[in-house]
């Protein structure tokens, strides 16, 4: 984790989610001007990087892996209230919004965060050193829960196009909670140490000395604060909506792009928190937060979003393309490649991203 500490009296984390909290109440419900538009854009971006800000704090509190887990439920809460307020006020065209911002988070966590981070690490340190075990089971996690949610509905018959029926979707939500309750069971009780840092020699790394341990006051703050800046940006996204869906088709780009910008605006501050650690030769913290935030975007935004469905018109189309598919499919081979061993360098790093930058290309250019 990066080194981070409770808030100072007038330290930026504690002005910036508390500005955002007023900006939501000045902006709720207005039509607004592309100036204000303009400002509560810079006012979200800033709460979104206070937000992960505070859940590092509270992580160095309670150590790893759960420092990893706290900052991927936290990403996945403002990915999950972005999406719903899109789908509520975007109408038709948002059927296959929550489709396409899931599949983009798996596909920047599993290539962007853990491309960069594989890269990063391996610059500095030569060869990348992670745990196999607990990598490996993440990974499988990822391709199971992708599979069941955003695979099958393409190939199911009941329903006609890339959809699922109620009791389908019902057993896809059931499915993927099982599945995140299961891998955090295991992550954080059963098998911790497959989910530890390692040193050059291989030696499981307990603590990080990079940074100091915060007080339960001060986790108990940042708590707070924490929360404060979540409801800010859930707020703050339904004002920003039209403006993100206004940019992306003035830019020309597909309508299925708006998830694409919502998995980059929330997964920003996660990118640079996995980037740190591998600076820091924390290459399986790196991972954790990848692979963490991908299964959360997942197994918590699916339950959600087939609650959600009941109180939405029009149907929820879940289903990936042709070319999503075979983009999936290699980026869980490569995956395998890369986590069985236990070891990468540069060159696994650089295979990710090129599939990363593969996927936004095509995300621009179907």
């Amino acid at each position: 984790m990066t080194a981070a500490s409770a808030p100072s009296r007038l330290s930026w984390t504690l002005v910036v989610p508390l500005l955002g909290l007023v900006t939501l109440v000045l902006t709720w419900g207005r039509d607004l001007g592309p100036v204000i538009v303009a400002l509560a854009a810079l006012v979200l971006a800033g709460t979104v990087l206070a937000a992960v800000h505070h859940a590092e704090v509270i992580a160095l509190r309670v150590g790893e892996p759960y420092g990893s887990l706290v900052l991927a439920v936290a990403v996945t809460v403002i990915e999950v209230a972005l999406i719903v307020t899109l789908m509520i006020s975007g109408g038709p065209e948002s059927a296959t919004l929550a489709r396409d911002t899931v599949f983009a988070a798996v596909m920047i966590t599993t290539n962007g965060i853990i491309g960069l981070s594989l890269l990063l690490g391996a610059l500095k340190y030569g060869v990348t050193l992670f745990n196999s075990e607990g990598s490996g089971a993440a990974l499988a996690t990822v391709a199971t829960l992708t599979t069941l949610s955003l695979v099958f509905p393409t190939f199911t018959t009941s329903q006609q196009g890339p959809e699922f029926t109620a009791p389908q979707l019902a057993f896809a939500a059931l499915a993927s909670l099982a599945l995140y309750v299961m891998f955090v069971l295991t992550q954080t009780v059963r098998h911790r140490d497959f989910f530890l840092p390692l040193t050059p020699e291989g030696d499981v790394v307990e603590t990080d000395e990079h940074a100091p341990r915060p007080s339960g006051r001060e986790a108990g703050t940042s708590l707070a604060l924490l929360l404060v800046a979540l409801v800010a940006v859930v707020g703050l996204a339904k004002v920003e909506s039209p403006a993100i869906e206004a940019a992306v088709a003035a830019a020309g780009f597909p309508h299925s792009f708006v998830g694409v910008v919502i998995a980059l605006l929330v997964l920003l501050p996660e990118t640079i928190a996995a980037g740190r650690a591998a600076l820091r030769g924390r290459i399986q913290t790196s991972l954790n937060l990848g692979f963490g935030s991908a299964m959360a975007s997942i197994g918590l935004t699916i339950p959600v979003i087939a609650i959600t469905s009941v109180w939405l018109d029009g149907p929820l189309l879940l289903g990936l393309g042709s070319t999503q598919m075979v983009l999936f499919a290699i980026t869980v081979v490569v995956s395998v490649l890369t986590v069985v061993p236990g070891r990468a360098t540069r060159l696994q790093g650089g295979v990710h991203l090129v599939l990363l930058a593969a996927f936004l290309f095509l995300a621009t250019n179907p």
